[in-house]
């Protein structure tokens, strides 16, 4: 099984979900809202800087891992996008 961490602009933010969805996967967790700075630019929820990210994490069987990971490129690219996703290895869920 695989831990996966998805940040994305909150703009998106639903999108990410149809796409869960589509993809067979039911549970997820998300932090609405998330501040920070890197290589789409800075994110503070501000008036200076009103964007923000939306960060979703699931856990997967490992198969399921390459059919999301395309289907989020693919929406990148068409709507030039900017997403990111992390994946860790489970040993175990208690």
């Amino acid at each position: 099984m695989k831990l996966l961490m998805i940040i994305v602009d909150t703009a998106c933010r639903e999108e990410v979900e149809v796409l869960f969805r589509h993809n067979g996967i039911a549970g997820y967790s998300e932090i609405p809202g998330a501040h920070g700075v890197g290589e789409s630019g800075v994110r503070m929820g501000s008036r200076a800087h009103p964007r923000t990210s939306s960060i979703f994490f699931t856990v997967v069987e490992a198969d399921q891992v390459e059919p999301l990971k395309k289907a989020l490129c693919s929406y990148c690219e068409a709507c030039e996008r900017n997403i990111h996703m992390i994946q860790w290895g489970v040993e175990e869920i208690v």
